[in-house]
């Protein structure tokens, strides 16, 4: 009898890691040095800070935030309208058997990280946590 493929509760595989940061590399570089011809996002600094895959590698959603902060909206909707040239360039650079379709979300991972802290940082935590 086959065995059951199925993944549930299981995290991503090496593969899908990889070929993950492999792309964020890739997004990084080309939109840090401007090869996307749209004048409105390369004016702008934008941070790639992780990008997950589906486990066939056919769909990337890269997590993105723009340098401090500001105009979150704008970077989202620059980036979907660039999202053709973006997914050439990424097919092209990585020689992937299918170029992903990229999709982008806001990181929201500087933004718990100062929850947590502002969390950590309340007299009663302090309490808990000095005893």
């Amino acid at each position: 009898m086959a065995k059951n493929k199925s993944l549930d509760g299981a995290g991503p595989s090496q593969r899908q890691l990889r070929v993950g940061e492999l792309i964020r590399r890739t997004l990084s570089e080309v939109l840090a040095r401007g090869d996307v011809h749209d004048p409105d996002l390369n004016r702008m600094s934008i941070t790639v800070g992780e990008v997950r895959t589906s486990p066939d590698l056919r769909i990337a959603t890269a997590y993105v935030l723009p340098l401090g902060g500001d105009g979150k909206d704008e970077v989202l909707k620059l980036l979907a309208r660039n999202k053709g040239e973006l997914r050439h360039v990424v097919g092209k650079k990585l020689a992937l058997k299918f170029a992903p379709d990229l999709r982008f979300q806001l990181d929201q991972t500087f933004d718990q990280m100062d929850d947590t802290r502002r969390m950590l940082n309340q007299d009663a935590v302090r309490r808990d946590t000095d005893n």
